[in-house]
């Protein structure tokens, strides 16, 4: 009897400049998900260039307030290259402004989440994030090429 291909680990990109939100998320998403592939991007640059590399990735965990370019100018970015416009991009920021919320859906986020301050609060989001987008959604295999 033939096994089932076993599935690739899920790849996860955390754009974030806060060291510590980038600790725990990363513990989170590993703790959730063992085996998942996940890489940090603390600027605009370092997300752009990660998000155009060969790796690709299941789902991008954005930040809004980034160095320079700010996070809704990457996520304008992400959602304007067709080659990319389908990977699910949750804005996961302390901002609570409904300005930012409604720019982030405006410019196509897939889901705006208001990071808590207690670490307990933040795990448990980030849990319910994997399971959520890593676990039940139904993605698409092949990313459109530009």
């Amino acid at each position: 009897m033939n096994e089932p291909p076993e599935a690739q680990a899920p790849r996860v990109l955390i754009a974030d400049d806060h060291p510590l939100y980038c600790d725990a998320l990363r513990a989170v998403v590993m703790q959730a998900l063992a085996g998942a592939a996940i890489r940090v991007a603390e600027s605009q640059e370092a997300v752009l260039a990660a998000v155009k590399g060969r790796d690709g990735f299941d789902l991008i965990l954005l930040d809004l307030n980034l160095p320079r370019m700010d996070g809704r100018e990457v996520l304008a970015h992400i959602k304007q290259d067709v080659s990319l416009k389908l990977i699910p991009t949750v804005i996961l920021t302390t901002s609570n402004a409904e300005a930012d919320i409604v720019k982030s859906y405006q410019l196509q986020a897939n889901c705006y989440l208001t990071k808590p301050v207690q670490l307990e609060a933040f795990e448990v989001l980030v849990k319910s994030i994997n399971d959520f987008w890593l676990t039940r959604a139904k993605l698409p295999q092949q990313k459109l090429s530009g």
